[in-house]
Order: C-alpha cells, then structure tokens, then sequence
C-alpha cells in the first residue's frame, strides 16, 4: 500500500466547523477506554478516555493506528477516515448520515450500528452546540467495539 499523504499540510491554529466534541454522557454509557483517539482536537480530547490521542499536528489519517479505537472525524470529509476504520476492523466510530458512497461501504460491512437521532455536541469554547441537523450513527468495527456497543444500553444495535 502506498504512503499516505497528509491530511492537513500545517498545524491547527483556529477552531474550524469540523470542532464539535462528542459529549460525555456518550463515553459513560459506553463504558470503555479506548487506546486511541485517532481525530483529537489540539487541546486533547476533552471527554473520550482514551490512552493516546493524535490531533492535527499529528495527522490520524498518516500515523499508525493501535488497539481500540474511537474515531469522531472532520464531517467536512469523512471518506478517508471511514476507509481507514474499515482497514483496522477495532473501534467505534461517530458519523453523520449522508448520502455517500462511504456511507454505504460501512453499510455493506459487518459493523454493528446504532442509529441515534440526534446528539448535543460540545463546541471548542465548551458550549453545547444543539441537537445536529442530521441523524448519526454510532458503528462498532471487531468483536470488541461490537460487544461494547452491544452493552452500552443506548439503544438498538443493528
């Protein structure tokens, strides 16, 4: 497999629309640690327990990916994000639902998948964002995540 090209060509200076932060009640009810947070904002994660975390700076996309992961991406351009997990096959993911041909690869996929309505996310300033637009999807790659989502009680697995 060819190298791949970086994301991002600099560090992340300001607070773009793709800075909305998964809220905390999420992680509680999911009851896990992950070992990665592979989209972090610069700061660190702010909710997710996680053991590492790569922001920007360090490009998620281009740096190795290791054990559990939780993947939150930019929604500007989740296609890469999305083949990445796929080719990792342990984690869960936060993606909005759109009509996309990365939608229906993870579709066509084993991922389990919980489908949420809406979330409240956070905003960099820490401010509660309103419920999005658009629905999500909460998607478990591996027996590990799929287990996990499976026992976090938040509703329906499919």
């Amino acid at each position: 497999m060819p190298d791949q090209l970086a994301l991002f060509g600099a560090p992340q200076q300001t607070y773009t629309s793709d800075d909305y932060y998964t809220p905390k009640w999420l992680f509680d009810a999911l009851g896990a640690t992950f070992d990665l947070d592979v989209a972090s904002p610069p700061e660190g994660p702010p909710f997710v327990p996680c053991r590492r975390y790569y922001t920007q700076t360090d490009d998620g996309l281009a740096s190795p990916w290791e054990g559990l992961v939780w993947m939150n991406p930019p929604y500007s351009k989740p296609a890469p994000w999305v083949d990445k997990f796929l080719r990792h096959r342990n984690g869960i993911a936060l993606l909005p639902y759109a009509k996309s041909k990365w939608l229906q690869t993870l579709w066509d996929s084993d991922c389990a998948l919980m489908y949420v309505y809406s979330i409240v996310f956070v905003t960099a300033d820490k401010k509660l964002s309103g419920s999005t637009p658009f629905p999500l999807g909460i998607w478990a790659a591996g027996d590990e995540a799929k287990t996990i989502l499976h026992n976090s009680n938040l509703g329906r697995v499919r």
